[in-house]
């Protein structure tokens, strides 16, 4: 695997990109964006909700079954970085389903967004921008539990 961002992976079976992933009740939720962007940040703050760390600064993605797989290379397992604080520990989940990508470096303008969706590797995985989104944790928590109400989404 190498060290890709999502938009050059498309149509691929596997790679490692720069990114964070988070389980909720079993359902990945991917966090790209920019460096500085807040990936780890938002990550911590889904934990002290109640989400599980998959990964934190690489994310192991792999084709499986028709799905994409997310999970930590071996040697960042357990591992998420707190800025101003350092290297923490947390108990690893993973490997999970991908259920949605949260890019932090776009910002949604809509109130109620139209749904859409972004390629990774060879899979459509809804997309949702997250950048300057007030209550994103908590939001997303509820996404990944219950859904949205939206035919055309899946709810996990």
């Amino acid at each position: 695997m190498d060290d890709t961002p999502l938009s050059e992976i498309e149509g691929r079976n596997a790679a490692c990109i720069h990114a964070t992933c988070i389980s909720v009740e079993g359902n990945g939720i991917l966090i790209v964006g920019p460096s500085g962007a807040g990936k780890s940040g938002l990550a911590l703050q889904m934990m002290a909700l109640g989400a599980g760390l998959v990964a934190d600064d690489q994310t192991a993605l792999i084709m499986q079954a028709g799905r994409v797989i997310a999970d930590a290379p071996p040697a960042l397992r357990g591992l998420i970085e707190a800025r101003g604080i350092g290297l923490l520990r947390a108990d690893p989940v993973g490997p999970v389903p991908t259920g949605y990508v949260v890019d932090l470096g776009q910002t949604e303008s809509a109130r109620l967004p139209e749904h859409d969706f972004v390629q990774v590797l060879r899979q459509t995985v809804p997309l949702l921008r997250g950048a300057g989104l007030p209550n994103l944790a908590a939001a997303l928590i509820q996404l990944a539990r219950l859904g949205r109400v939206d035919p055309e989404w899946p709810n996990t």
